[in-house]
């Protein structure tokens, strides 16, 4: 009979539970004891504070050593209610009340990001409280900034879609291109390459498909993005309608999930078609064929830095100025706005040589830079910045140092000789048609080393002119 009514009693009320709370730890007392201004804390939770001074944790008011007394009337009854708590649940409580003190929430605390009921207010008395109605709006704005900025990062990937399709059909203009030049060589060769040829046109159809397909899947990638981004957008808008409480309360969790740390999509250093491997002196890769019908380059250019006001002939093999700019793809190692492009082969060690045929041009720029020499931004060439040069300019050639060292010559070279010895750390120029020697450019070389041309702006070519070739066979 008596566990019958037990078990119908009503809980025990929650601002029982709230008087029997340790203002500093917020749990039911446990050891209370009972200071001069006749405030009460966990024995455990006073000693805490009394590291720092003999003040009560909530008045402030200073005390004595030994002044503080258990209070045994208040420790039975936090046993009590713990054995009443543990036997009975409570109910469910009111999704709009403080859980600690149950009481409505009517303020914002903008540190904590919560809201919070007017009992908590000394627990965030060095804290910025609102009203629910001030609160909400200002946490609306600040996810609002975050709605504007996806917004943009969904304009900024649509137009990375359009680049990649843009990317999409060079590659298959090199593609094309590259065919056509093969073919041509091949028909020239005509029945001993047949199997040569076929074998080329083979590695060509695999590098396009693999990057044709890595930038299907990056363009793939980028939509995935883009309809992440309008899914966050969506739920974040969504939840910026709901009601301010509901919306404060869930505001953390929002603004958690408010987050992109996805990369920009890119177009990789290698995207493009390696055209110096497929076209570049095609002839000399296959000269143990046909020996006598071969032109052996020992530079050839790469397509992929040229400036997008430059024109490549079809073997890779020289270089002026284009009319109109190409519709070529930004891609990272593209050379724009200046008008240069390197070489497809770079440099870290040993000995080589070429030569360029610059001409009657008035003004042009040969030599060799490093790797990362700057591509996106106008810059002064100077063996300081990674380049070591010399060129032509209102009649004048000159070693582009720093200082800018005017040459010597005894009669307008045609011909440029450049001979790098990477190991001893010296770039040498010649007139390649007396073979007189010009400058000689020393550094310590650290870095990959690019044959680098610029043939500035006019209609007659910049050409790398072939070697002979010996044969030797054991």
């Amino acid at each position: 009979m008596a566990d019958s009514v037990s078990e119908e009693m009503p809980e025990a009320p929650m601002p029982l539970q709230q008087d029997l709370t340790c203002p500093v730890c917020r749990a039911i007392f446990r050891d209370p004891v009972l200071l001069p201004c006749t405030h009460t804390f966990c024995r455990e939770c006073l000693q805490s504070s009394l590291r720092f001074s003999r003040r009560c944790p909530l008045c402030r008011e200073e005390f004595e050593e030994g002044h503080d007394i258990t209070n045994r009337a208040l420790s039975s009854a936090c046993e009590t209610f713990l054995k009443h708590s543990a036997r009975f649940p409570r109910s469910k409580r009111p999704e709009d009340t403080c859980e600690l003190h149950v009481k409505p929430l009517e303020l914002y605390c903008e540190k904590d990001e919560a809201a919070v009921c007017v009992d908590c207010v000394t627990q965030h008395n060095t804290h910025r409280l609102w009203s629910l109605r001030e609160g909400a709006p200002m946490c609306k704005k600040e996810l609002s900034f975050k709605v504007e900025i996806f917004e943009k990062k969904v304009e900024s990937y649509k137009k990375m879609t359009q680049k990649l399709s843009n990317a999409t059909e060079y590659i298959k203009y090199q593609a094309g291109e590259a065919e056509k030049q093969i073919k041509a060589e091949f028909d020239r060769l005509h029945k001993v390459l047949v199997t040569e040829e076929a074998l080329r046109l083979k590695a060509l159809s695999d590098e396009e498909e693999e990057k044709l397909a890595d930038v299907q899947k990056l363009i793939k990638n980028t939509n995935r993005d883009i309809a992440a981004l309008n899914k966050l957008i969506d739920m974040l808008k969504k939840e910026m309608g709901d009601e301010d409480l509901p919306f404060l309360r869930n505001f953390q969790s929002l603004k958690r999930k408010a987050q992109w740390t996805d990369e920009e999509p890119r177009l990789s250093d290698d995207s493009l078609l390696d055209m110096g491997k497929h076209v570049g002196a095609l002839s000399f890769q296959i000269w143990k064929n046909l020996q006598t019908h071969v032109e052996y380059y020992p530079v050839v250019l790469n397509p992929n830095t040229a400036s997008p006001w430059l024109w490549l002939n079809g073997d890779l093999t020289s270089v002026k100025e284009n009319s109109e700019r190409l519709a070529t793809p930004d891609n990272p190692e593209r050379f724009d706005p200046c008008v240069f492009v390197l070489g497809a082969e770079g440099y870290t060690s040993g000995k080589h040589r070429w030569d360029v045929v610059v001409g009657d041009n008035p003004k042009w720029v040969v030599g060799v830079c490093k790797e990362s020499v700057a591509r996106k931004k106008k810059f002064t060439l100077s063996t300081n910045r990674g380049v070591w040069c010399i060129g032509l300019s209102k009649g004048a050639y000159t070693a582009l140092t720093p200082e800018r060292t005017e040459l010597q010559v005894q009669q307008r070279p045609e011909r440029i000789r450049i001979k790098l010895n990477v190991d001893e750390g010296k770039v040498s120029f010649y007139d390649g048609g007396t073979k007189r020697h010009l400058v000689t450019l020393s550094h310590s070389f650290k870095e990959k080393l690019f044959p680098i041309f610029g043939p500035g702006l006019h209609t007659n070519p910049m050409i790398l002119a072939p070697e002979k070739i010996a044969i030797h066979t054991s």
